[in-house]
């Protein structure tokens, strides 16, 4: 037997799965849909996020992206039981978030079977805090959501709430401060693409990967169909969430779980 040590750059760097996350956005017990955000254009889809859930788990997929739209906008984080049931179930693993403001909601959508807790616009105001939970919990449990705007200048700038102000933060340096805390999971949004039906914005992602910061990146925000979850694949994500498309019938949940 051969005892030498194994250089890790002969074996190469491992081989991560993309996967696609249907996405559950909970508004008033309903599944709905925002364009870019703005609560006053909302379409209404179906009346039961569990049904819809489970019709997602029986095409095959394994995760979900399931948003409290009301927390999101009022704090409370208020879909713990529709948590607990598709937990429960078995099949799915959901990365949740809205409105969660402090370690106790973390904790609660942990305890109520949450694989991944999305922390968003506290993620930008309060990075310290947000660092601590990465250490305390593990970067495997949080998904960092950055919903992002270009500036005229060409800067990314991260709108807080509800995107009518700048934060402090740009996106370059709010993406050098997490990669230093060992954030693993990152969902980045262009606000002007969300809900949009236009195609994500892949130059957005390729200048994320070109960094070299080494996110498991998911995109999020205009995907229309198949083609353009492949591109996102090509541009160097690990994953996309799907909303309005599959909602709307224009893909199949089946083909985008096999793309």
């Amino acid at each position: 037997m051969n005892d030498a040590a194994i250089d890790p750059a002969v074996i190469g760097p491992a081989v991560i799965d993309f996967i696609a996350y249907p996405a559950i956005d909970v508004r008033d017990g309903r599944v709905v849909r925002l364009q870019q955000g703005d609560y006053n254009r909302e379409t209404r889809y179906a009346d039961d996020p569990f049904a819809v859930a489970m019709r997602y788990a029986d095409a095959g997929a394994r995760w979900l992206h399931l948003v409290d739209l009301d927390a999101a906008r009022e704090g409370g984080y208020a879909l713990a039981p529709l948590l607990g049931r598709i937990a429960e179930d078995g099949r799915l693993q959901v990365q949740t978030g809205g409105g969660v403001r402090d370690e106790a909601a973390v904790s609660m959508l942990l305890e109520h079977g949450a694989s991944r807790v999305v922390i968003g616009s506290l993620a930008v105001r309060e990075p310290t805090l947000v660092e601590r939970w990465l250490q305390q919990y593990g970067a495997e449990r949080i998904t960092i959501a950055l919903d992002t705007r270009q500036d005229d200048t060409g800067v990314w700038q991260l709108p807080i709430h509800g995107w009518t102000e700048r934060a402090k933060l740009d996106l370059d340096a709010c993406l050098r401060r997490y990669r230093a805390a060992g954030a693993k999971h990152l969902l980045c949004t262009d606000i002007a693409r969300d809900g949009m039906m236009r195609g994500p914005n892949l130059d957005l992602y390729r200048m994320i990967v070109a960094r070299g910061e080494r996110f498991e990146l998911q995109a999020s925000g205009g995907i229309r169909d198949v083609a353009d979850i492949v591109m996102a694949r090509e541009a160097g994500c690990t994953g996309a969430v799907l909303g309005r498309a599959l909602l709307e019938g224009g893909m199949d949940i089946e083909d985008a779980l096999t793309c």
